[in-house]
C-alpha cells in the first residue's frame, strides 16, 4: 500500500517498525553481505499481510514468530509476507528474515542511492529511498525506529556507525556492535567503512568522532578547526545539539555531495580542501542534526523542512564567523532566484524537484522573511521551540506554520502561505531599518574564538 506520493513503490501503510536488530556478515574483498534481519514491527491497521522494502539482495528464509503458517514472495523491490489470517491492528510481531548477496545502488530518479563501494570500502548514501539495499525495511521518513547492528568484516577497517561501537574478533574477524536508541528514519541509518585515522573533536559540551584518510590530516585538520565554535553557534540558534555525539568521515574518494546521516555527516576528499574553501557545507551538515535528523520530515513534499533550514543554516554561520550577513546571503540568493524559472511550489515541488536548489535557497529565504518581520528574538525562539517541540519526531509544513503564527501572530499566516504555496517569488519584507547596511543583530552574534582538534589517536 503507497504512503507517500513522491516514492509510491516505498512502504507500507498496514504497518509501523519498532525495532531493527540487523547481523551482518560482509565481504569487503567479494562485496558479498550474508545477513539477519529481526524486525518489530506493530500492525497499524487490521491486515494478513504486509509487505518490507528490499532491493538487489534475496531473502533465503522468513519466520514470524507465533505464526507458523507464515509464507513469503519477493519481487525486485518487496519482501511480501502472508500472515495466513487478519491480525488486528496494535498486534507486534516479530519477524526474523535470512537473506544475502551483492549489495549495490539502486538506481532512482535522484541518481544511484544506498549501499555504495568505495576503492577501498564502502559508504550508505541512502536518501531518500536507498536503505532496501543493505536491510528489509519499512522505508519511508516517518516510521522511526530504533536499532541494534553487529558487523562482521574484515580486520584491519574501521566501521562506523552514527554512534561508537564496542569491537571485539571472532575467528580471525573483525565485530563492531552498535546500539541506536533514538528514533531513526531509515534513510539516515548509515554505515562506513575505510582504513580510517581516528581522533576525538571536543565540540562543547558534545563530544564528536573524526575519521579520515591519513594522506589528508593536514587539509581535516584545518577545514575543522572551526567546528566547535560552530556547534556553538548552532546550539545557541537552534537549541541544544540533539544527539550524545558528532561524527565526522572523510573518504579518500570523492563524491559527488557532502551526506547527512544520523548524529553523522560525510565528506568526499573533494570537498575537504584545506582552505575552509567549502565551509558552507560543513555548516549544513551539521544543521542537519536538528532539522533532518532529530525533527524529521513526515512527508517528503516537506523536504524544505530539512533542506531549508539547512541552508540558512550556512548563512548564520556566515554572519556569525564575520562573512556576509545573512541578509546580504538573503539579497543575493533572491536576486538569483528572480532570474530563474518559478514554477516550484515550496511547500509541495513534487518528486523531480524536492532536491533542486530552488527548494534549498527558497527555503532559506522564506525564514529571512519570517525573520524580518518577526524579529530576532522572536525568530531564533520559534526556531528552538520548533526543535525542542518535535525532537526525534516528524513534522509537516503546517505544523511550522501553526507553531510560527502561534509565536509571531496570525498576520504571518498570509506571508509564509506566499513563500510556500505561490510559485512566483514574493519580495522579502523590509526589516528593520537601515538592515541592508549592517548585520541583524540576533543572539548567535559575538561568539569569538574557536577549540581546536584534539589530535590525539584512539
Amino acid at each position: 500500500m503507497n504512503v507517500d506520493p513522491y516514492t509510491p513503490h516505498a512502504g507500507d501503510a498496514r504497518i509501523r517498525v519498532e525495532h531493527y536488530d540487523l547481523d551482518l556478515d560482509y565481504k569487503l574483498s567479494t562485496n558479498r553481505l550474508t545477513a539477519t534481519a529481526v524486525i518489530d514491527v506493530r500492525v497499524a491497521q487490521e491486515t494478513a499481510a504486509f509487505g518490507l522494502d528490499l532491493v538487489g539482495l534475496r531473502a533465503k528464509k522468513v519466520r514470524v514468530e507465533g505464526i507458523p503458517k507464515a509464507g513469503f514472495s519477493q519481487t525486485d523491490r518487496k519482501l511480501k509476507i502472508s500472515l495466513g489470517a487478519p491480525v488486528e491492528a496494535g498486534t507486534v510481531l516479530q519477524v526474523s528474515i535470512d537473506y544475502a548477496g551483492a549489495p549495490k545502488p539502486r538506481r532512482t530518479r535522484w541518481g544511484a542511492l544506498g549501499w555504495e563501494e568505495l576503492e577501498d570500502g564502502l559508504l550508505v548514501a541512502s536518501q531518500p529511498t536507498g536503505a532496501p539495499t543493505w536491510f528489509p525495511c519499512n522505508d519511508v521518513p516517518y516510521d522511526k525506529a530504533t536499532y541494534r547492528l553487529r558487523v562482521v568484516t574484515d580486520p584491519g577497517y574501521a566501521v562506523v556507525g552514527s554512534v561508537p561501537a564496542a569491537r571485539s574478533t571472532s575467528k580471525g574477524r573483525a565485530v563492531w556492535d552498535f546500539d541506536i536508541a533514538v528514533p531513526t528514519a531509515t534513510y539516515l541509518m548509515t554505515l562506513q567503512i575505510g582504513q580510517y585515522d581516528e581522533e576525538r573533536m571536543p565540540l562543547g559540551t558534545v563530544s564528536g568522532r573524526l575519521f579520515f584518510p591519513r594522506a589528508l590530516t593536514a587539509r581535516v585538520h584545518a577545514d575543522l578547526e572551526d567546528l566547535a565554535r560552530m556547534m556553538t553557534v548552532f546550539e545557541e540558534a537552534f537549541g541544544p545539539y540533539p544527539f550524545a555525539e558528532y561524527t565526522v568521515v572523510v573518504t579518500p574518494d570523492e563524491l559527488e555531495i557532502p551526506l547527512e546521516a544520523l548524529a553523522s555527516a560525510i565528506f568526499g576528499a573533494n570537498h575537504i580542501d584545506g582552505e575552509h574553501g567549502l565551509e558552507r557545507l560543513i555548516a549544513h551538515e551539521l544543521a542537519h542534526q536538528w532539522f533532518g535528523n532529530s525533527v524529521g520530515v513526515a512527508r517528503w513534499q516537506d523536504i524544505w523542512l530539512n533542506e531549508g533550514f539547512a541552508c540558512y543554516a550556512e548563512w548564520i554561520w556566515s554572519e556569525a564567523s564575520g562573512g556576509p550577513s545573512a541578509h546580504a546571503k538573503a539579497l543575493a540568493h533572491h536576486a538569483r532566484l528572480a532570474d530563474l524559472d518559478q514554477d516550484v511550489v515550496l511547500a509541495d515541488p513534487g518528486a523531480d524537484a524536492m532536491f533542486d536548489d530552488r527548494v534549498y535557497k527558497r527555503g532559506a529565504l522564506t525564514l529571512h522573511a519570517l525573520r524580518l518581520t518577526v524579529g530576532d528574538q522572536t525568530f531564533f525562539e520559534i526556531l528552538r521551540s520548533w526543535t525542542s517541540s518535535r525532537a526525534h519526531a516528524t513534522a509537516t509544513t503546517a505544523d511550522f506554520v501553526e507553531l510560527a503564527t502561534r509565536a509571531g501572530g496570525a498576520e504571518l499566516d498570509a506571508l509564509l502561505s506566499r513563500w510556500l504555496d505561490d510559485t512566483a517569488l514574493p519580495p522579502l519584507p523590509a526589516g528593520p531599518a537601515n538592515v541592508e547596511a549592517a548585520p541583524l543583530t540576533g543572539p548567535i552574534l559575538g561568539l569569538g574564538g574557536s577549540v581546536g582538534l584534539d589530535r590525539s589517536r584512539r
